[in-house]
């Protein structure tokens, strides 16, 4: 018995291994690797791609007992060490809740002497809520750039949160996989398929070359 007919059981169990964790990894993947590509093509052409930001703006005024709230929360915050850290009043966030249908739970709070000011970044837009401390004046202002700045945000993992970040985590881990097993099956091919690692060498050499040639 030759050493190849030998090894060849535990040849096949590895790359039978191979494909198993190749197509797991591939349909684990392939949504998200389509809309990294699109988004990878619309973020290289984002100067050629026009968005038309349509802006929704919407005012109101805040009853005097909860601005009594407002201020005592103000107050609270001059007295602490950091300028940020102080939430709006539950029951100010109830408030505007119902009156301008935005939710404020989670966000950051901006205090100064005249205002309360909560930016809420989003993908695919933007938008801050004011809260005048003297006036009671409350306005809201929200910037939706569309479905593909949307997108284009969440490629970049801009405004999107700790559980898309966690997605993006382990979609990569599983892009690894995809393409480790993807080059060990080639490797294990290799011999009768003599073309494979001039194409692999060729998929290095190209963007090397573009990127010491045409980079700046």
């Amino acid at each position: 018995m030759t050493a190849a007919s030998s090894n060849a059981p535990q040849r096949a169990y590895w790359l039978k291994k191979l494909h198993e964790w190749h197509w797991i990894s591939s349909a684990i993947c392939l949504i998200g690797m389509l809309l990294f590509a699109l988004t990878g093509f619309t973020l290289n052409h984002a100067g050629q791609i026009e968005a038309k930001p349509r802006v929704e703006s919407r005012d109101a005024q805040l009853p005097d007992d909860l601005l009594e709230k407002l201020q005592a929360a103000q107050k609270q915050q001059a007295q602490a060490a950091s300028k940020e850290g102080v939430p709006l009043p539950a029951d100010v966030q109830d408030w505007v809740g119902r009156q301008l249908k935005v939710g404020t739970r989670g966000f950051a709070v901006e205090w100064s002497d005249d205002e309360a000011y909560v930016a809420m970044p989003r993908p695919g837009g933007d938008a801050w809520l004011r809260l005048g401390l003297k006036d009671g004046l409350v306005e809201y202002e929200k910037t939706d750039r569309g479905w593909i700045s949307y997108l284009n945000d969440l490629h970049k993992g801009r405004n999107t949160g700790g559980a898309w970040s966690l997605f993006i985590d382990v979609f990569a881990i599983g892009c690894l996989v995809f393409c480790i097993t993807g080059l060990l099956i080639l490797k294990m091919h290799a011999q009768r398929r003599p073309m494979t690692w001039p194409m692999v060498g060729l998929g290095l050499v190209l963007p090397a070359l573009l990127v010491l040639l045409l980079v700046h």
